[in-house]
């Protein structure tokens, strides 16, 4: 199945070191249970540690380019790299337990300082340590210095970590607290436009009330007058219409005034 994935040069090389590798192993182990003498069992457990290290900065570097390649490979091709890379790791993980039993079994209680990194077995407590009757007293003093500035180091990043983390949370809190300022002179400034809008409303509906009793005022007199003006023309034109009452202080119509004056005219004569 792996020969079929499509690989870059750099990949088929690893992978088919890793495959060699893995070859190697199994040979390995076969030929432990043909061993009897327990020195040599150890001598050859050493030997499939250290090919178990070459395995795990093998798959490491298979990683590294494949996550390289991700970006220039289809999904389903970057599917199955993954797939084979925990394929990988599982596999080693079988050697890594496999060497657990057979130092179990041999009473060892030594390790390596032997990390197999991300997605691969964690080595237990007590195979972090040589075994004390094979290191000197300097060396037992060396390993204990290096894992106490290795433990001061990773002490000294955590606390640039939180430092940072300080430091990001007081100018997200400090950004909180400007915008939430900036949004209440927002709501203070819609509060006073709404409060305008309504003043504004108001004051057009005043006015209007007001227009609209001028225009009644203006309309009632425009009928008064026609109304005058009307009863002017009437009697102008019918002016012994009796049922139209003359208008007060308004002159009689002509006809009558000369009837008038000539009556008067016959009384002196």
């Amino acid at each position: 199945m792996a020969s079929d994935l499509p690989m870059t040069p750099q990949l088929e090389q690893i992978h088919g070191e890793i495959r060699d590798n893995f070859r190697a192993l199994s040979n390995g182990f076969q030929r432990l249970d043909k061993i009897k003498d327990s020195n040599r069992q150890s001598k050859q457990l050493e030997e499939l540690t250290g090919k178990m290290r070459e395995c795990k900065r093998l798959i490491k570097e298979f990683d590294r380019e494949l996550k390289d390649e991700e970006g220039r490979n289809p999904p389903e091709v970057n599917k199955q790299l993954n797939d084979e890379k925990q394929s990988l790791i599982k596999e080693l993980n079988s050697y890594v337990a496999l060497r657990k039993t057979y130092m179990n079994s041999l009473g060892n209680k030594k390790v390596e300082l032997f990390d197999m990194g991300a997605g691969v077995s964690e080595p237990t407590a007590d195979e972090n340590v040589q075994v004390a009757s094979s290191m000197s007293n300097q060396e037992l003093i060396n390993a204990g210095t290096k894992t106490m500035d290795e433990t001061d180091q990773a002490i000294e990043r955590t606390k640039k970590v939180v430092e940072q983390t300080v430091e990001v949370g007081t100018q997200t809190a400090s950004t909180l607290k400007g915008q939430t300022d900036q949004m209440g002179r927002i709501v203070n400034e819609l509060d006073t436009i709404q409060f305008s809008i309504k003043k504004a409303s108001q004051l057009v509906k005043e006015i209007g009330r007001q227009v609209a009793t001028d225009k009644c005022i203006m309309l009632f007199l425009f009928l008064i007058v026609c109304g005058v003006i009307a009863i002017i023309i009437v009697k102008i034109v019918n002016p012994n219409n009796k049922d139209i009452r003359d208008i007060p202080g308004l002159a009689p119509p002509a006809p009558t005034r000369k009837l008038l004056y000539l009556r008067t005219a016959e009384d002196l004569d």
